[in-house]
């Protein structure tokens, strides 16, 4: 009982966390309160008995229904009613697509989004989710929903805020931030006190005019998964798969997080089979999206959390709460929620990272293009823009690359002549380098950097080519070296590669290439190239 006991505390400490948080991200996705809490059921259970982090909490998540809200708009979802039956849809979608990527085993793929992306789409996000949430702290009506017009129309419109409900969230807001760094032995969540206190102030506030949650009402029926008209499959299908990939972004970014701090192995394949099956039974109960977010699995690890029991005894827990305490819940005042939310993204926000790309000078143009995408294309288009901007960077500087002429500094050693003055040079030699590796977009302008050099040193009867950053070539790269060759011979010029890798090897040797044989590719350095002493391949 011992060994349950630090499990059982945990759950009953993040509960408290989880219940607020799960009713106010429904409200951000537009959904109504019962979505949030029945998602958290689900990713509790789910995640608890499946996933494999002893401290993740899989429950809504600001991201998630940031992109939800956006996905339902995007497919002229304007009822409730339509909201909740596209979550059933586009939600269980996700959940499939988890399952499917999991049975795959593509476990990796959160690394196809760079982390400057990451770090300025969390910030954009949190910038368009705390302008969202302004209509319900002040008790407005607006039609925008793009970040820039809506932005507008609040300023513009600034006469028409409601005071009392301006002043709720606000002084929420102002209680969560400073409960947050007031020392405290042991430490109280400021949440679960700012909301006992609204509750407590609830019949002043209603008297002024500050509107409440309202009812919670939980029923389980499962839906029929309707598509509703006008709605195209495909279009589904695209948003279900972007809602996936930024739900395990999210999430993969929180376990593996908490895997450093306490040495856990991290099982990306299990975790996606887990949250797919969080996101299938979310569906079905007409929730919200669920995932790994931050604020749930850092409290849980805060709170003493030793295994996954912590999460499953948060979901009984949460589920006494909703269900002997459904009337308090409804007592929230919205302007708290709404507080609770921007709250919670503004503290997700990591400005030391915009610091490091400042002082790194890397990456900062990705950073701030994923900032300005999200607030001007959207949740979606805009994580996609950033997504396609990254890349686009990524091989417009890869088919740039920089050559490098080496020369002998020691006895063996063969670095860059620019970095190293002092490197010695033959002139009957040409040693050179790429510093990135050889693929179709760069191979042609290298080569021609290559003959240039050749070129300007007409003594240079051998040259050597070092290919130790080009792991394998394609068919442009092989075609590009056959040219090269030709150009070699027709001028009396030799060509040896030098530490050129297997599966490079093993193309080369398949491409045939007449005048650039087998035992030109034997160099396993620059220095046996250079010396012409080729070294047999035989390596166990």
């Amino acid at each position: 009982m011992r060994a349950v006991a630090p499990d059982l505390i945990a759950g009953l400490s993040i509960a408290g966390l989880l219940v607020p948080e799960a009713v106010a991200y429904s409200g951000l996705a537009g959904l109504p309160p019962q979505a949030g809490v029945s998602a958290l059921l689900a990713g509790l259970l789910a995640y608890g008995l499946i996933g494999r982090s002893r401290f993740a909490i899989v429950s809504a998540t600001s991201s998630s229904a940031a992109v939800f809200a956006s996905a339902t708009l995007a497919l002229g979802a304007g009822t409730v009613a339509e909201r909740v039956a596209l979550a059933a849809i586009l939600v269980t979608g996700a959940g499939v697509a988890f399952v499917v990527c999991g049975a795959l085993r593509l476990g990796a793929m959160s690394n196809l989004i760079a982390r400057p992306v990451l770090r300025g789409y969390t910030l954009g996000l949190a910038l368009v989710i705390a302008v969202k949430q302004w209509p319900s702290v002040v008790a407005v009506h607006t039609q925008s929903s793009d970040f820039f017009a809506l932005l507008a129309e609040l300023t513009r419109n600034y006469s028409s805020w409601h005071l009392p409900s301006l002043a709720c969230g606000l002084t929420a807001l102002a209680c969560l931030y400073l409960l947050e760094r007031l020392p405290r032995v042991p430490r109280v969540p400021g949440m679960p006190v700012v909301i006992v206190a609204s509750i407590l102030a609830a019949p002043a506030l209603v008297a002024h005019g500050v509107a409440l949650t309202g009812p919670l009402e939980l029923t389980f029926a499962l839906p029929t998964l309707a598509m509703p008209p006008g709605v195209r499959w495909v279009t589904v299908a695209e948003y279900s798969l972007a809602l996936m990939l930024i739900l395990y972004a999210e999430s993969y970014g929180s376990i593996r997080g908490a895997a450093l701090r306490h040495d856990e192995e991290v099982r990306p394949n299990r975790d996606l089979l887990a949250l797919g099956v969080a996101n299938i039974l979310a569906g079905l109960l007409r929730g919200t999206p669920v995932g790994a977010g931050y604020s749930g699995t850092s409290a849980n690890q805060a709170a003493g959390a030793q295994s996954r029991l912590a999460g499953l005894a948060a979901a009984a827990i949460v589920l006494v709460v909703v269900v002997g305490l459904r009337s308090w819940i409804e007592q929230i005042p919205q302007p708290v929620l709404a507080a609770i939310v921007i709250h919670a993204v503004t503290r997700s926000v990591s400005l030391e990272a915009f610091r490091n790309y400042f002082r790194w000078q890397r990456d900062l143009p990705i950073a701030l293009a994923a900032v300005l995408a999200v607030m001007a294309f959207g949740v979606l288009n805009g994580l996609l823009l950033a997504i396609a901007f990254s890349i686009v960077m990524l091989l417009r500087s890869l088919a740039q690359p920089q050559l490098s002429v080496l020369g002998r500094m020691g006895d063996h050693d063969y670095v860059s002549i620019e970095r190293q003055p002092a490197a010695l040079t033959v002139p009957e030699m040409l040693v050179v380098r790429p510093e990135e590796p050889l693929f179709f977009a760069n191979a042609d302008p290298l080569l021609a950097q290559v003959r240039a050099r050749v070129v300007a040193s007409p003594q240079a009867k051998l040259v050597i080519l070092s290919l130790e950053e080009s792991p394998d070539l394609d068919g442009t790269v092989l075609e590009a070296l056959t040219e090269f060759c030709s150009w070699l011979a027709a001028r009396g010029r030799q060509l040896r590669l030098a530490r050129v890798k297997d599966r490079a090897r093993e193309a080369l040797l398949r491409a045939n290439l007449t005048l650039l044989p087998e035992d030109a590719l034997d160099y396993w350095s620059v220095d046996d190239a250079v010396r012409g002493v080729r070294v047999g391949r035989g390596r166990g």
